[in-house]
């Protein structure tokens, strides 16, 4: 009968490299995740909150851009809400419909031009 040899321990090379990897990996996605939160913030009332705006015509940037600026924006009207907030939120608003073209507008004006 023979005996199975033992087999080598790993060196101690190859845990660091290992560990290395692992902690390469977790940065990774803690980068990711960050980078997902961060082109996310700052846009309270966004495209689906906004739906009566056809956004799909802007790149991610120029609709951030829209977004963040319908976002501060204020409504004329006397209700205090930012533009995005009272088209998302006001159907009862008295200049609603000039609140959505205003964010028409300001799409169009985000567009590529060609």
């Amino acid at each position: 009968m023979s005996k199975r040899p033992k087999p080598k321990p790993r060196s101690r090379t190859a845990r660091q490299l290992k560990t290395i990897l692992i902690w390469i990996g977790a940065l990774s996605m803690a980068g990711a995740l960050v980078y997902v939160i961060s082109e996310n913030s700052g846009v309270p009332y966004d495209e689906r909150a906004i739906a009566v705006v056809d956004f799909s015509s802007l790149g991610s940037t120029a609709k951030k851009t829209v977004l963040q600026a319908a976002n501060r924006a204020r409504c004329a009207c006397t209700c205090g809400l930012q533009l995005a907030q009272c088209v998302a939120t006001d159907s009862t608003c008295p200049i609603r419909t000039e609140n959505i073209e205003k964010i028409k507008t300001m799409v169009r004006l985000a567009m590529p031009r060609s």
